[in-house]
C-alpha cells in the first residue's frame, strides 16, 4: 500500500490542531471561506443524488467521507444535514479536538486517526469524498486520488479544492496570507505543491475519475467577503468528479 502522507506536512498541523474552532485564530482564512465551500458542496451532492436543500435532512442516508477533517468544520455541518459522517485526518491532534466539539454539538460523527489509502485498503466505500485543501499537502498526488477514487462507491461524487499555481497564487496565498495578512504561520504552504486546474483533472482522470466541474473560490479584500466564479480559478478552486458505475476496483 502507497502512503501519501508527508509527515512535514502533519506536523504544522498538529502545531495548529488546538485552534481550529477559533474564528480569529491560524484557521481564520478556512472560517471566512467556509460559507462558500458548504454552498459549492451541497449543491453538488444534491445536484447529483437528487435530494431537495429545502428538506430538514436532505442527506439522509448518503455515506460521506471528509479526508483532511481537522476540528471538523466540514465534517459538522454534513452530519447536520443527515449524512452519515466519517471524518478523518492523519494528524492526530486533530482528532480529540473534533470529538470534543461534535459532543458539544450533540453530533455523532465517526472520527478517525487513519489515511485515505488504509481506509480504501480496509474496503472503505462512500457516496461522497470530500477532498477539501488536502492534495496540495500529500507527497504523492496520483497514488492519493488514486485511494479516493478507490473509497467512492460506484458513481459516487468526489469533491475537491486546492490552490493553483502562478505568480498571483504565490502572492496570494504566501505573501498575502502568511506574511502580510499572517493568517497562516509561514511555511504553511508550499508553492511548489501548489495545482493548476489542469493538472488535476488530468490526475483525476488517471486516477480513474471523471471530472464533471470546477470553480473559483474569489475573495473580495473590499467586501472582505469569498464567492464563487465560474471564471476566475487562478488561486482557489474546486472540482467535482465521478467514480465510475462499474465496480471500484483496486
Amino acid at each position: 500500500m502507497t502512503v501519501t502522507v508527508d509527515a512535514g506536512e502533519i506536523a504544522k498541523f498538529e502545531a495548529m490542531a488546538a485552534e481550529w474552532w477559533d474564528p480569529n485564530g491560524k484557521f481564520r482564512p478556512l472560517h471566512m471561506m467556509n460559507p462558500v465551500r458548504l454552498d459549492y458542496i451541497c449543491t453538488q451532492i444534491a445536484g447529483e443524488f437528487d435530494r431537495s436543500l429545502g428538506t430538514d435532512r436532505p442527506f439522509a442516508g448518503l455515506r460521506v467521507l471528509d479526508i483532511g477533517c481537522g476540528g471538523g468544520l466540514l465534517s459538522e455541518p454534513m452530519a447536520r444535514l443527515g449524512a452519515e459522517v466519517v471524518g478523518v485526518d492523519a494528524a492526530e491532534r486533530n482528532i480529540p479536538v473534533a470529538e470534543a466539539h461534535a459532543r458539544q454539538s450533540g453530533l455523532a460523527i465517526d472520527y478517525r486517526h487513519t489515511t485515505a489509502e488504509a481506509m480504501a485498503a480496509a474496503g472503505e466505500r462512500f457516496d461522497v469524498v470530500l477532498n477539501m485543501e488536502v492534495v496540495e499537502h500529500v507527497a504523492d498526488p496520483l497514488a492519493y486520488l488514486t485511494a479516493c477514487r478507490q473509497l467512492l462507491k460506484p458513481g459516487g461524487l468526489h469533491l475537491c479544492s486546492t490552490i493553483n499555481r502562478n505568480p498571483k497564487s504565490f502572492a496570494v496565498a504566501i505573501l498575502g496570507a502568511e506574511y502580510v495578512m499572517r493568517w497562516l504561520p509561514k511555511g504553511t504552504h508550499e508553492w511548489s505543491k501548489f495545482i493548476t486546474p489542469d493538472e488535476l483533472y488530468d490526475l483525476m482522470e488517471r486516477a480513474g475519475l471523471t471530472p464533471v466541474d470546477r470553480k473559483g473560490y474569489v475573495f473580495n479584500p473590499v467586501s472582505w467577503k469569498w464567492s464563487i466564479s465560474d471564471r476566475d480559478l487562478s488561486v482557489n478552486y474546486v472540482t467535482a468528479a465521478l467514480a465510475p458505475h462499474g465496480p471500484s476496483g483496486a
